[in-house]
Parts: C-alpha cells; structure tokens; sequence
C-alpha cells in the first residue's frame, strides 16, 4: 500500500515515518516538502537514518500516486489539498484541523474562510469507530482534544461542568522555533498560554456534546519542561454523587476492549513514543477526576492517523502501533 506524506519535515511528518517503517502493509513512497525538494529524508529527520533512503519531493497534488495520503501540513494549507487528492481516489486522513469542525465554527474559531468544506468523520477511533470503518477522508483530531476527551467521555452523560487542565511538552508547538519554545523560557519553568482561548476548546465542546453532554466545558492549557506528551486532568463535576466504584465501573466498560487506552495510573513516560492512553479516576462524590497521559506525537497526532488509516482500509486496527512506552 503506496503511502505519501504532504509535509513531511515537521515532527508530524517524521513520527509517520517512524511508525509505518514497522508497518506491515503501508510503505512510504512520497514525502514532500516545498522548500526541501532532493533533500534525504534522514538529513532532517536523523534519527530515521538507515530506516528510510527517500528524499523529499514537489510533485503537483496530480502526479501523486498513493493509496492513502497524509497531510501533515498547517492549518489552512490542507483545504487546497484535499479536494484534489480525494477526486483521484486517494485515501486522506488529515492531521491538520481544517476538517475537525462544522465550516461556521471553523471559520469563527481560525479566523478564515473555508475555501472547500465538506464534513469528515472526527477521528478518535474509540468514540467514532464506525464512521472511520471504510471512510475515504478522516480529520485527524488535535493533540490536547484527543486527551481530553478520552479522560471525560464515559461520564459526559453525567457532567454539568468539565473544567480540563492540561500540560504539555514543547513538540506540540511544532518545530519552529520561537520565543515561547526557546530553552531559557521553557526549562525549569512551567507556563500558562491561551488561558480560555485555544482553539481546541471547540474540539472539545464538540466531541463532549456529541456524547449526549450538556455541560459546560472549560479548558487551560501550560507549557511544562519536556519534550513530548500531554498530561490532562479533567475535573468533571456531576450531576448526580458517583462512588469510586460506580465511576470506576463506567470507565472499564466504556473502554472494554479498546487496545490503546489502558487503565493505570498516567504517566508522561509511560506512553511516550507509543499509541497508548493512560488514564485512571477518582471521585469525591460530586467530582470526579480523570486524568490522562498521551504522547501528542502519537495518539495525539500521527499514530491516531495510522490507527485511522488501519480502519479506512481495513487492516487490523494496530498495525504499526504495537510498541511500549519509553520508560524511563
């Protein structure tokens, strides 16, 4: 199966690498990048030296030939790709969030014009697995919404307020620099950013109502010294007094069965590098707290599109996936 990645350079695009060269059926044939074009992939990307011998590549949305494509490029961007791809019966799943939300919302939340909207199934498998079942084009959900609503949703039903607080490592700015991401401001330090308004709030409000909650939900993201995961604790405040074994049950069996989400006590290093949720809760009767663990270059980005890319084309759901965290 002829896999191409648009975008290619960024941490996205090299995590896809790194995945899918243990892939049993995808084979990476095309990555491309504007600026880089006859640039070895492992120039870039050192660590898949050896793993890969492609270069990036310019070639027009017409001359791609793929199965499925990624489109690992920013917001915005992936709207003028889309269309084009999917008219030539090539596959997409989309890591960027041109396609997470209904266009009013989009375009009120980006700033911008959807030049070519059409809606996608959200691709957080454990929620949405039968839509994605055989889809031609999946959005790829965000990294902190992907934690987030994996921490609350077995009690969305029963919230009226979901306040989620989440930490998370630089990666998830992408590998730009800039100053909020210079070392002397990240290390040792903890900082708070988009106190009430990121955009992935929308993400969240959107997956929590399509579970049948009404709650209010609320969402503060900080910056913490390391280089991958989210942590998010989620205090989702009840309706209706659960006891620690009540809440507890909910989650066992909203998650039975679902190989990437382990119940255990979260840890960053635990599911670093690998497709894993960790999650765990605790109720004080009217609270109850979960709390998530995610790397957010794999569950909350590219291993999430292959795991995606698995049930568009039928192939078993953790093809490529199946490797521990690096702990320590």
């Amino acid at each position: 199966m002829k896999i191409a990645i648009i975008g290619a350079s960024g941490y996205a695009g090299g995590e896809l690498v790194r995945l899918l060269v243990h892939h049993s059926t995808a084979k990476v044939t095309c990555a491309t990048s504007r600026k880089l074009a006859g640039t070895p992939l492992d120039q870039v990307h050192p660590h898949l030296k050896g793993l890969t011998s492609l270069k990036f590549e310019n070639p027009g949305m017409d001359a791609i030939d793929a199965d499925v494509a990624f489109l690992a490029v920013p917001h915005t961007a992936a709207m003028t790709y889309a269309g084009k791809l999917l008219e030539r019966g090539i596959k997409v799943v989309d890591l960027s969030a041109d396609y997470r939300l209904p266009r009013e919302i989009y375009e009120k939340v980006y700033g911008v014009a959807h030049t070519d909207y059409f809606s996608a199934p959200y691709g957080i498998p454990e929620i949405h697995r039968k839509e994605i079942i055989n889809a031609k084009f999946v959005a790829n959900p965000g990294c902190f919404p992907t934690g987030a609503t994996l921490a609350a949703a077995p009690l969305a039903k029963h919230a009226h307020t979901v306040i989620f607080d989440s930490k998370t490592g630089v990666s998830g700015a992408g590998d730009n620099p800039s100053a909020t991401t210079h070392y002397p401001n990240v290390g040792d330090n903890v900082g708070v950013y988009k106190w009430t308004s990121h955009r992935h709030l929308a993400e969240m409000k959107q997956e929590l109502a399509g579970l049948g909650s009404k709650a209010n939900v609320y969402f503060t993201p900080h910056l913490v010294p390391v280089n991958r995961g989210i942590l998010t604790t989620a205090h989702i405040l009840l309706k209706e007094p659960l006891e620690q074994k009540e809440a507890e049950k909910i989650y066992h069996d909203f998650y039975k069965g679902e190989y990437f989400v382990r119940y255990q006590k979260p840890s960053l290093a635990a599911v670093r590098g690998s497709n894993f949720c960790d999650m765990m809760v605790e109720s004080e009767g009217m609270r109850v707290v979960a709390v998530s663990a995610i790397d957010n270059l794999v569950k909350g980005a590219s291993g999430q599109a292959i795991q995606n890319m698995n049930l568009m084309c039928g192939l078993s759901e953790q093809d490529g996936l199946v490797s521990a965290g690096m702990l320590p």
